[in-house]
């Protein structure tokens, strides 16, 4: 064997056990375009955030997160894949290259961010929170002494209740399952107390799923905020850019008032940063291997920021959640949008 296909051979080898792609293989963005899809992870069935509608049209707002990007590659919302993957499931999936993008609710954390995945953009800010029946009488982790509590494995939550639990002196009692159908199910069926996970999540399996939603009560299991974070794999800064600009096209939308409806007449805007951002003056689309309107392209097919929120999880949907901490830094949210120059 020669020296070069020697050392070939043992880059391909540490790839396998690393999970993550030798230096000399395509790019994300080569492979994609080749493809002619995007392959994107999904929950298991969340509404509001990624759920398959009857007639098995994916929805939601992780979703429309990778639509966006789909649109900004091949000018297509529908070119994707969805793959429902389970919490144990996701992370493994990215690593390996089974999937080309995370954007199921997928909390960035230090750990995570240093095993072969990278966070991008942050699509939803969340509180953990803990839902109970009201018949319980309990509206605050405190009172939860002994509690069950249905988690999900391969999560971070599973960390939060042992945390809460030792934090509050409480013997909380974990009840472990395989992925969030059986945790939820077991939940509505008295195996557990309480569920714990995102309360946008929460609210969501509340609308969804109870016979009488009005029976739960939501509330915060720790003071803490967590970044729900579409993530990529590690080792392809250009497509980690792609995925990054996509949804910060969505934020920076929203905060121009530029509109799905609008946006064509935006074009006519002489404001030089909304010039740059629509692709009207050139720069940003090459600089990430793209068409310069691409920002153009994702928001005249979805909508700002904004409207994704309200039509997926907001007032114009069945969870009527309140934007929060997901508004417009402006409005007092966390949604900064980043300079398009």
């Amino acid at each position: 064997m020669s020296i070069c296909r020697k050392y070939a051979a043992i880059a391909l080898s540490l790839a396998g056990l690393l999970g993550t792609a030798p230096a000399f293989a395509k790019t994300t963005l080569e492979t994609v375009k080749e493809r002619g899809r995007m392959i994107c992870g999904a929950s298991q069935g969340t509404p509001g955030f990624g759920a398959p509608d009857g007639n098995g049209y994916w929805r939601g707002l992780d979703i429309e997160t990778c639509r966006a990007v789909a649109i900004a590659v091949l000018g297509d919302k529908d070119a994707v894949d969805f793959v429902p993957l389970s919490g144990q499931q996701r992370i493994p999936a990215l690593q390996t290259g089974e999937i080309d993008m995370l954007p199921r609710t997928l909390t960035w954390t230090l750990q995570r961010d240093t095993n072969g995945i990278n966070f991008t953009q942050p699509n939803y800010y969340e509180y953990t929170g803990f839902m109970m029946p009201k018949a319980l009488g309990i509206t605050k982790v405190e009172d939860m002494a002994g509690a069950s509590v249905c988690v999900q494995t391969g999560s971070t939550t599973e960390v939060v209740v042992n945390d809460v639990s030792t934090q509050n002196d409480l013997d909380l009692k974990p009840v472990i399952f395989d992925n969030t159908s059986a945790a939820r199910q077991a939940f509505f069926s008295g195996r557990c107390d309480a569920l714990i996970t995102d309360a946008g999540a929460l609210a969501s399996v509340r609308a969804s799923m109870a016979d009488k939603p009005d029976d739960y009560v939501i509330f915060p299991a720790t003071p803490y905020i967590d970044a729900l974070t579409p993530a990529v794999r590690q080792g392809d800064d250009q497509w980690m850019d792609i995925v990054r600009w996509s949804v910060q096209a969505l934020i920076a939308a929203e905060n121009f008032g530029i509109t799905q409806s609008n946006i064509d007449e935006m074009m006519k805007s002489e404001d030089p940063r909304i010039r740059r951002f629509l692709g009207t003056d050139p720069g940003n689309g090459k600089a990430l291997g793209l068409t310069d309107d691409f920002a153009y392209r994702i928001v005249k097919a979805l909508g700002n920021y904004g409207e994704l929120f309200d039509r997926n999880v907001g007032k114009d949907s069945p969870l009527k959640l309140e934007r929060g901490y997901n508004a417009l830094y402006r409005n007092g949210g966390l949604m900064l949008p980043l300079a398009f120059q």
